[in-house]
């Protein structure tokens, strides 16, 4: 049997094997027309190309992208992979989807495998962020665009959430309504997401003349709707119970208002619970859930449209952070 190459297509679309080329790698750069013709000859034809080889002959990336998350059970960061791969698929650029569990080990071993199979870049959120972590990522050849709020590293593009912003008006809100304990149920509080949330929350309690001990923190190890259940558990189960709960983010707030139903409390007359990202389940939970809304598809496209444009002529890095909005439903 005779293997189609690039030479066979090149002749059947009648272009120049660099065109083909062109096609398979750099699609943005082939008018609409000819690319349509090359793409039908690849069809007709049966072609399929040959990574390896064109790694070996030093082609520069593969034209795969990395989207390495911390969870991908997590709705909101399916979001955020749904948007990136919708913009990159118009681009022909395939994704490889990494779960670290926010463990540096197994994030170093996808990263180190990108870097092998010469991914034109990755879209990330960082374990441990920091200059050497960065410099490591570079020194792999690898491209980056960081799905993190920080403003340390002006030499990479990256895209995320006010989080700061977003807690503090999920707080606000809970004071308003004349609660003057509230509880924050967080994941790991080495996470950035962690700290910049409480921040937020802190900040609304200063603003509104409340102590810091109105607030009660309660560190879980994972933002999953099991860890919500266990610290509603934990809140329920005290003498000197809080009449509202912020949780930072839905799974947690979730997993909360489960036990709360459990333990027969009613919500929101009982217990009051915002929680944070606004996936597609917390309109439909058993109480609707007042929760912040980020956008995650959103975020996922734009990160997306910042790594193709680091190819571009004139590429300046750049910090997108959107605002985000409190959606208020039943719960609270």
């Amino acid at each position: 049997m005779n293997t189609v190459g690039i030479k066979d297509v090149a002749l059947r679309a009648g272009v120049s094997m660099a065109t083909v080329s062109n096609v398979l790698n750099r699609p943005d750069k082939v008018a609409p027309s000819t690319r349509e013709r090359v793409e039908k000859a690849i069809d007709v034809l049966g072609y399929v190309p040959n990574v390896v080889a064109q790694q070996l002959t030093g082609s520069r990336t593969s034209g795969m992208v990395g989207l390495v998350l911390f969870d991908v059970r997590n709705p909101f960061l399916s979001d955020i992979a749904r948007g990136a791969e919708d913009l990159l698929h118009t681009a022909a650029q395939p994704v490889m989807l990494c779960n670290t569990d926010v463990l540096p080990e197994k994030e170093e071993r996808y990263l180190k495998l990108l870097a092998q199979q010469k991914a034109a870049g990755v879209l990330v959120t960082p374990a441990d962020l920091s200059k050497g972590w960065l410099d490591g990522l570079r020194a792999r050849g690898l491209r980056v665009v960081l799905l993190d709020n920080t403003d340390a590293h002006p030499d990479v593009c990256s895209v995320a959430v006010d989080d700061v912003a977003g807690a503090d008006a999920a707080v606000t809100h809970l004071l308003a309504r004349g609660h003057q304990r509230i509880a924050f149920v967080t994941g790991p509080m080495h996470m950035r997401q962690s700290r910049d949330r409480l921040a937020g929350s802190r900040r609304a309690l200063e603003r509104a003349g409340r102590p810091a001990d109105a607030l009660n923190v309660v560190e879980t190890s994972a933002f999953t709707v099991d860890q919500g259940r266990r610290a509603g558990e934990q809140l329920l189960t005290v003498s000197d119970r809080v009449p509202a709960v912020f949780c930072a983010n839905d799974l947690l707030a979730l997993g909360v208002m489960q036990t709360a139903f459990r333990a027969k409390r009613r919500v929101p007359d009982d217990l009051a619970i915002v929680g944070y990202d606004d996936i597609h389940s917390a309109a439909t939970a058993g109480v609707p859930l007042t929760s912040v809304h980020v956008g995650g598809y959103e975020l996922g496209k734009a990160a997306a449209e910042l790594l193709l444009d680091e190819d571009r002529p004139g590429h300046t890095h750049r910090r997108l952070v959107f605002p985000p909005r409190l959606i208020e439903r039943s719960s609270s």
